[in-house]
């Protein structure tokens, strides 16, 4: 390649600009620059020369146009060595441009701000900086380019052993820009696409899939040892890890699905919920965490050694101690007390992690590998069945109390995969039947968790995350203790379950919205 003369900075994000820059200048390199990163320049005391100088033409348009320059680009693109190119390349007057340090508008942070206009928004699609990142990493060949702060160190240590940089080097820096610039043109995709749909109108899936996310963590390994893994996107945002080892591919299904079942329950009073492979073992609500815990706890006594716990209030000493007298995996809380965390960091495997804020408001998608290239993508599954929307379908109404049972169980049976079954009271799950290939399967393994727990279904609710389809897994219910079901509804043989509902003295409501989860 040869050694480095010349670079180009144009820069967003100044963080560890000015120590570089003068690294640069140290070893003899010309600083170009642009505007605000060439005031911070000479503010720092480095010889700078404008862009505009360089290119011999002003920047105009309001900066719109500054970069946008064969001077530039012909610098940048140019392939060293080729005698048709290094020709005109002097018939021109275009000199070699060897680094460019570009980072861009913050397009991404500006649209997550309150109440941005649309103008501000498209103020900040930056248009030069992604046209001179790839230039750039088109010809890395003999171009480094640096899109990352964080790669600095790395660069100037090369250039400080070498005056150059490796060609190795130099093709992972063009693999991040183009990694840059493609996530940068996704979230002013996925942007404008919100911006177009009409106030009110249903969410419509993208022509293109584009799944842009930053890695936040390489992973010990996936679902098994034998397969790599790692994290992307904004989890850090929503979770801090206070104590434990790192977390697993695994824990990380756990505790996000824990974390959007207690998410049902934000406004309830206390509540605890105990999952295991992403499914829930037991939900109590209480007057305290520990009493919601001793209910939770008490549907399924095996189930939870080594499971996801969430409660959604912070977590006091006396829950703490309680939970500490089983093994747990993951504890996950908006908050923990000063007593609670000296207690539980005395178990030097507990992962235990604070949650930051709550998921997103809005609408989100939800985006899966199907294996053959291909994916499915989804809105997620925040549908809310507010009382006002169930339907009594038998001839007796719920009492108050199995009201109550039913809009508790209801919000624990939508996070339940299918087929799913969960007998509730009012304050608890009392048996979860999950992931059956029949719903009277599911309704079978419920009872017998029931039983197995010592826990009586006579007057529970049966909760259903999709319509009975034959009369037999209401009567199975009404057998087990049942005085009262809530199903979506939809069946062709509907009037056949309620005809078996009302021979039992059964109530039973009808949502209208079915909560399948594969």
């Amino acid at each position: 390649m040869g050694r480095i003369q010349r670079a180009l900075l144009s820069v967003w994000d100044k963080t560890g600009l000015v120590p570089f820059a003068r690294t640069l200048a140290e070893l003899g390199v010309e600083l170009v620059s642009t505007g605000g990163t060439a005031r911070v320049l000479r503010e720092a005391g480095l010889k700078v020369t404008e862009l505009s100088e360089f290119t011999g033409f002003p920047e105009m348009l309001d900066g719109r146009v500054k970069t946008l320059h064969p001077k530039v680009h012909g610098g940048l693109l140019f392939l060293r060595g080729h005698p048709e190119h290094e020709a005109t390349a002097a018939r021109h007057g275009i000199v070699p441009i060897d680094l460019v340090v570009v980072n861009l508008y913050p397009f991404e942070q500006t649209v997550a701000r309150p109440g941005v206009t649309f103008a501000e928004a498209i103020e900040n699609i930056d248009i030069g900086g992604p046209a001179m990142l790839r230039s750039a990493a088109k010809n890395h060949a003999s171009v480094t380019v640096v899109v990352d702060p964080a790669d600095y160190d790395c660069v100037a240590e090369q250039l400080r052993a070498r005056g150059e940089t490796t060609p190795e080097l130099r093709r992972q820096l063009a693999e991040k820009v183009f990694a840059r610039t493609a996530a940068y043109d996704a979230a002013i995709a996925a942007w404008l696409a919100e911006q177009n749909r009409a106030p009110g109108a249903p969410a419509v899936p993208p022509e293109r899939l584009v799944i842009a996310a930053p890695r936040v963590q390489r992973l010990r390994y996936g679902e098994n040892p034998h397969q790599a893994a790692a994290l992307y996107g904004r989890f850090s945002e929503y979770f801090a890890q206070l104590h434990g080892r790192e977390l697993s591919y695994n824990n990380i299904l756990d505790l996000t699905a824990a974390a959007a079942l207690i998410a049902e329950f934000a406004d309830d009073p206390p509540t605890v919920a105990i999952l295991k492979h992403t499914n829930p073992c037991g939900v109590g609500q209480g007057a305290t965490l520990r009493e919601a815990w001793d209910k939770a706890l008490a549907t399924d006594r095996q189930a939870p050694f080594g499971g996801i716990i969430a409660v959604n209030r912070p977590l006091d000493g006396d829950c703490a101690a309680a939970i500490a007298e089983i093994f747990s995996e993951v504890i996950v809380a908006p908050g923990f007390t000063e007593e609670a965390l000296e207690l539980l960091q005395r178990k030097k495997n507990l992962r235990l992690l604070r949650q930051l804020r709550p998921a997103p408001a809005g609408q989100e998608w939800e985006t899966r590998s199907v294996g053959f290239g291909s994916f499915l993508h989804q809105e997620r599954d925040t549908c809310p069945t507010p009382p006002a929307e169930m339907r009594v379908v038998t001839r007796r109404a719920p009492t108050e109390e199995e009201w109550r049972a039913m809009r508790f169980g209801w919000r624990v049976v939508k996070h339940v995969k299918s087929n799913a079954i969960v007998y509730a009271g009012p304050d608890r799950t009392l048996g979860i039947g999950a992931g059956q290939m029949s719903r009277v399967d599911a309704s079978r393994i419920a009872v017998w968790k029931a039983r197995e727990a010592g826990l009586s279904l006579t007057g529970s609710v049966v909760c259903s995350d999709a319509f009975f389809p034959f009369p037999d897994g209401l009567v199975a219910a009404a057998d087990a203790g049942a005085t009262a079901a809530i199903q979506p509804g939809g069946s062709v043989r509907d009037a056949e379950v309620i005809a078996a509902a009302d021979a039992r003295g059964m109530a039973m409501v009808f949502t209208g919205i079915r909560h399948f989860r594969h």
